[in-house]
């Protein structure tokens, strides 16, 4: 890598990537890297014996067995936290401390001092800090992005999405704890919330219900919010039922229907108000479709830049800010372990 601005470097090789943790988002992350031909040099785990596992899994050159190994690894560039969201914070400034860029999987963290604290580490150290929603560098959400900008919709009055799936009841299940963040709002609400705030901008009035489970992790979260200018979302989310997972962007000319699983690689219909049917997408992408995400970190890096521009760090903060505000109406608190 060669210096480019004070604090920053612009990779002038392959971008070297270490993997935080071996869960099985680290799994199908992984696999979309090596899908995408990307170079993935280490991987750490709490575990020896889960790193060289993994390793073994991916071709992957170094385990190590513990993540302070992984992030003192000099052949690696940018490191992807796969960890539970209780523990983003710490390990993503962990990797910052070192030297490293960072990529966080979403919820980038558990609340939104934490996210910015990662924002201030990651300022001061002139590394890039992204939080890995990787449904917005799909090519269909793209595609969608240039129909709204275009004028195709008219003014988009409404966003309606639900992310609802039927998943472990386990209370020790990292879903249902509340010490790892566990509930529906940051595993799977976070997919809906992020696309309204893409769509339509910052949430500036937020109400929401919902239902706790036995350990007082939310299982079933509804949204409606108010976004500057004054259009609305709907919002569904649930981790005791599966629902359509589909998403609608309604405007004054037209509408979108993105078809199951909508925050996945997958179809939609751009659908005039007399019912004609002015466009169907179809994608065609090899795998599960996050190495898109990790594209466009590469890309930012080759730029000598240290902030993504289709999802600004400070978005992710004021995401969280409105997760938090959600939380709070919910009666939801997260212990936080250190």
């Amino acid at each position: 890598m060669t210096d480019n601005a004070p604090g920053t470097t612009v990779p002038t090789a392959p971008i070297r990537w270490g993997i935080l943790a071996t869960g099985g988002i680290a799994h199908a992350f992984t696999k979309d890297l090596r899908t995408a031909g990307l170079t993935v040099t280490a991987v750490g785990s709490r575990r020896p014996e889960s790193a060289r596992a993994f390793a073994a899994d991916y071709d992957i050159p170094h385990a190590h067995g513990s993540y302070e190994e992984l992030v003192a690894d000099p052949d690696v560039d940018i490191v992807y936290v796969a960890s539970p969201h209780s523990h983003h914070r710490e390990h993503a400034i962990l990797a910052l401390e070192a030297g490293k860029h960072v990529l966080i999987e979403k919820a980038v963290t558990l609340d939104a001092d934490e996210a910015i604290a990662i924002r201030d580490i990651a300022a001061g150290r002139g590394r890039l800090a992204m939080e890995a929603m990787w449904t917005r560098y799909l090519p269909h959400m793209a595609r969608i992005r240039e129909l709204i900008a275009d004028g195709t919709l008219g003014e988009v009055r409404t966003v309606i999405a639900d992310h609802t799936q039927s998943l472990p009841t386990d209370p020790a299940h990292r879903l249902n704890a509340l010490e790892l963040g566990g509930g529906a709002l940051l595993d799977l609400g976070i997919y809906p919330v992020s696309f309204a705030w893409d769509v339509l901008g910052p949430m500036t009035e937020i109400r929401a219900v919902g239902r706790l489970g036995d350990t007082g992790a939310d299982t079933e979260v509804a949204i409606a919010a108010v976004h500057t200018g004054g259009a609305l979302s709907s919002i569904a989310t649930s981790s005791r039922a599966a629902g359509p997972n589909t998403a609608h962007v309604v405007g004054t000319n037209a509408r979108i229907d993105i078809d199951r699983v909508w925050y996945e690689p997958t179809s939609f219909r751009v659908t005039a108000t007399d019912g004609t049917v002015i466009e169907e997408y179809r994608g065609d992408v090899d795998g599960r479709g996050m190495q898109f995400q990790a594209l466009a970190a590469e890309r930012l890096l080759r730029e000598g830049r240290t902030d993504s521009d289709l999802l600004p760090f400070a978005e992710s903060i004021a995401i969280m800010h409105a997760l938090d505000d959600v939380r709070g109406q919910l009666g939801v608190t997260y212990p936080k372990v250190r």
